[in-house]
């Protein structure tokens, strides 16, 4: 039986589909015949979305601010 060879989704069909998971309008199983994708990794998909939506909300890792620059401190 000949492989499939392997493929890379883009970030956009990745949340795509987790989010179609998430709505729950159709089972796993009608996601993976649609989207052509196994079960398991739709469900892999969800929970990486559903653990990253804590941050967009919550006290996720924030961007330090840059140091105030003073122009007019002498460098010698």
């Amino acid at each position: 039986m000949a492989r499939r060879p392997r493929r890379n989704h883009s970030p956009a069909f990745k949340a795509k589909v987790a989010v179609a998971a998430i709505k729950g309008e159709k089972t796993l199983i009608e996601l993976a015949q649609d989207f052509d994708l196994h079960p398991n990794q739709i469900k892999q998909w969800r929970d990486q979305l559903l653990e990253g939506a804590n941050g967009v909300f919550g006290n996720g890792p924030k961007a330090e601010p840059e140091p105030v620059v003073d122009v007019k401190a002498k460098v010698l």
